[in-house]
């Protein structure tokens, strides 16, 4: 009797470890569906766990994501990319993101293990949509994970083109103006207490720049 009895036990046990890897990973997507589409247009998500019982504790094995256009605060952000350290493999892409004042195209997102990489396209126009005084904005060189930009700008009828270097500092991303006393006036650009910016590239391209970065998640 006591091995009936463990027997049904056992196979009660895989019926609902079964059952719950083909219905979790399903509905943990859906619930990421319905929480990014609050920020955009959601094209698919696909969650994947083995066992799947780890949905239940918030840990994945991968993460999928394609979104058509995604607006939020850099807080916001900042929240999800805390969220995806349970995650073990992410792959993200967004056609448009738009950040405070800062858009951007054809984003790619990546996640393994603590390491992401990311890229995506910055148009000239969308910075003179954010900053009216700036005209343009040349790449001058890109190495040793920073890159050296030289920005035209005009104010109050002078126009002046100043070179600044974006580069990680202790974390944070933050543009020197090239200037003998550039160090004094430089700007963090990006800093969050959970992700340290470990490099930044940059290639130019018609009509704007391709931008890349390296992070890690502290």
């Amino acid at each position: 009797m006591r091995r009936v009895a463990g027997l049904l036990v056992l196979v009660v046990v895989v019926l609902v470890l079964g059952v719950g890897q083909l219905v979790l990973p399903g509905i943990a997507a859906s619930v990421l569906r319905d929480r990014l589409a609050k920020s955009g247009h959601v094209l698919s998500v696909k969650v994947s766990a083995f066992p799947a019982i780890e949905l239940l504790w918030h840990q994945a094995d991968s993460v999928v994501v394609r979104m058509a256009d995604y607006r939020s605060g850099v807080g916001h952000l900042d929240s999800l990319l805390q969220e995806s350290r349970n995650v073990g493999t992410l792959n993200a892409s967004v056609g448009v993101l738009r950040s405070g004042l800062l858009t951007l195209h054809g984003v790619r997102l990546t996640k393994r293990g603590s390491q992401l990489t990311g890229s995506a396209t910055v148009l000239d126009s969308d910075l003179r949509n954010a900053i009216p005084v700036l005209q343009s904005v040349r790449l001058l060189s890109a190495s040793a994970g920073a890159v050296t930009l030289e920005g035209t700008g005009s104010f109050l009828g002078v126009t002046a083109s100043v070179p600044a270097t974006v580069e990680p500092q202790d974390g944070r991303l933050v543009v020197v103006p090239q200037t003998p006393v550039g160090g004094l006036f430089s700007v963090t650009v990006f800093a969050q207490p959970h992700l340290s910016v470990q490099g930044v590239g940059g290639t130019a391209i018609a009509g704007g720049l391709k931008v890349t970065a390296r992070a890690r998640l502290t």
